[in-house]
């Protein structure tokens, strides 16, 4: 008997194996019909604990993925009474540059949450300010909670729950540390990890991961990953863009209590969105399709 079991196991795993060989190469033959393209995956079934990456340790400018880890150090530093959930912040459009404290300001036009800026000269609430920050990818939401987050705690939590790389230097739209190189940057690796410390409660209470988890579900941006996932498909998930960069970073619940998968794509070097975006909605539909519309 333990001989089969063992047997069973072993052509388990070699399943497994060849569905993820078939996966990758995928992967691989989608980012090559995109001249110029570079992708990187990342992907962690927490069903048993299998994983695939293609260029998961290569580093990618964040763009507004950065906001994942100022989640994660708000929510903690609630819990940890350093911060009252009913604060408020005098929303300002003025922050200064980390090269050399020189101010500038963020132009509506540029940000994905426009409304927020009639807001400017009022207090508004801390949590309200994490919700557009996530949901709605706003970048004066952003920079006001890094002022009062700290940039370098952020990075320093995401390591501690094992982002070894990343790097979170900066609010956003400093051209000043962009043109010094000075650059939020984070790895598809990295991003799952983070992920998977959310899902799996490590990141914070279950109660404040749930919160998380609730947040990212509220996501108004989902023409990435959820746009490759069969409709109604539960995903919670973290966007971010700029010229020539698109990425996705998502957890994934399939029906019928199936655990959740991680799946992290980040693109570079795609001028047109519509072109990375397509790539991006390709690679998920192919993960689905092998880790749940195979199973029986």
């Amino acid at each position: 008997m333990r001989a089969l079991f063992t047997c069973l196991m072993a052509l388990g795993a070699c399943a497994r194996a060849d569905r993820f060989a078939g996966l990758r190469e995928a992967i691989a033959e989608r980012e090559a019909r995109v001249p110029g393209a570079v992708v990187g995956v990342y992907l962690r079934d927490l069903a048993d604990d299998a994983t695939l990456e293609h260029r998961g340790d290569s580093l990618f400018h964040a763009a507004s993925t950065m906001k994942l880890p100022l989640l994660v150090e708000y929510v903690r530093a609630v819990e940890a009474g350093k911060i009252d959930t009913n604060a408020t912040l005098r929303l300002e459009n003025r922050f200064a540059s980390v090269v050399d404290g020189s101010p500038f300001t963020l132009d509506p036009g540029d940000d994905s949450d426009s409304t927020l800026y009639a807001r400017v000269g009022q207090d508004v609430p801390l949590r309200e300010l994490v919700e557009r920050m996530i949901t709605r990818s706003s970048n004066l939401a952003t920079n006001a909670l890094v002022g009062i987050l700290g940039a370098e705690r952020a990075q320093a939590t995401a390591r501690a729950l094992g982002a070894t790389t990343m790097v979170v230097a900066r609010g956003v739209e400093d051209t000043k540390a962009f043109e010094a190189g000075i650059i939020n940057r984070t790895s598809a690796r990295d991003l799952g990890v983070l992920l998977e410390a959310i899902v799996s409660d490590r990141a914070a209470s279950p109660e404040g991961t749930r919160t998380m988890l609730e947040i990212l579900e509220r996501q108004e941006f989902s023409a990435e990953i959820p746009a490759g996932l069969p409709g109604g498909t539960r995903v919670a998930h973290k966007t971010g863009w700029i010229t020539g960069v698109l990425h996705d970073a998502a957890i994934i619940f399939p029906p019928g209590g199936r655990p959740p998968f991680i799946l992290v794509v980040l693109t570079r070097g795609i001028p047109d969105q519509a072109v990375a975006r397509a790539l991006i909605q390709d690679i998920a539909r192919s993960t689905w399709d092998a880790l749940v519309s195979t199973e029986p």
